[in-house]
């Protein structure tokens, strides 16, 4: 399917017959197709598997802080202590200038209901994402949506918040962008699917008994929608668009590694 005018064409052609547009293989296939760890990993999902190691390999750091410090139930509910300490979301201090905790916070979890349950979200939707936008653009619309997510947690309440699914909101907003850009049925079926999934989770964060922060969905999902409708799908690769997002996504990456650097020196210093 040609990824302009989303036109049947055959695999050999370079060229849609319908629109002239430049086409090239899919995202997935520009890969290595080596396994990854023996096929442990499915290619369709490296970026996705490496986003979840990242947040698993900080909850368990938080959950051996918290335990030292004396919270024996650190497994299930982190401190808010620990949670402060390690970049979350918390309106006073981002106002002082701890404008890294806006990115910190989207991988940090309160507890293992909570990473389980962003991570199975996580598992299944962003393989969806990677696969049909390719890998540069899933860390540029979750980088932008988990920051936009917490900077409208940041105007809404001043308390500690953190959690991936900002980010996974904000996935669910490309995959509308999908369907509002492409008038078919094919359009239509992908943006009613995650419209639902957009409603479902937000009625969810409604819940008396669930401390969610729907502010911060409703950012992520709006940056999620509002960048996949600018950036659509990946084209020729060696058009300077493509080069553009490409960019975007290594600068997304390298503002990740400064913030938690920040954080880390934050702590540091605080320590002393």
């Amino acid at each position: 399917m040609c990824p302009n005018c989303r036109a049947f064409i055959t695999t050999s052609d370079r060229t849609c017959p319908y629109c002239h547009e430049r086409v090239g293989p899919r995202a997935v296939e520009r890969r290595d197709t080596g396994a990854v760890l023996g096929g442990l990993i499915p290619q369709a999902r490296f970026t996705t598997s490496m986003i979840l190691l990242i947040n698993f390999g900080l909850f368990a750091a938080t959950v051996l802080y918290s335990m030292r410090a004396g919270n024996s139930d650190a497994l299930m509910s982190l401190d808010p202590r620990t949670l402060f300490d390690f970049g979350a979301k918390y309106r006073p201090a981002i106002v002082l200038g701890q404008w890294w905790r806006l990115v910190t916070a989207g991988f940090l979890h309160g507890g293992l209901f909570h990473i389980l349950m962003n991570s199975w979200a996580l598992f299944d939707l962003g393989a969806e994402v990677e696969e049909l936008y390719g890998a540069h653009r899933l860390v540029l619309f979750y980088f932008v949506s988990s920051v936009f997510g917490f900077l409208a947690s940041t105007f809404w309440s001043p308390v500690l918040s953190m959690g991936a699914s900002a980010g996974i909101f904000g996935l669910i907003g490309a995959m509308i962008a999908v369907g509002v850009r492409h008038k078919s049925a094919l359009g239509s079926a992908i943006r009613g699917l995650y419209l639902r999934w957009a409603i479902y989770g937000l009625l969810f964060g409604l819940l008396p008994f669930f401390r969610v922060d729907n502010a911060a969905h409703l950012g992520g999902l709006a940056a999620g929608f509002g960048v996949a409708y600018l950036a659509g799908m990946p084209r020729y690769e060696t058009r300077w668009s493509e080069r553009f997002w490409r960019l975007a996504a290594y600068g997304c990456m390298l503002l990740t590694a400064v913030s938690f650097l920040e954080m880390y020196l934050w702590f540091a210093a605080s320590a002393q």
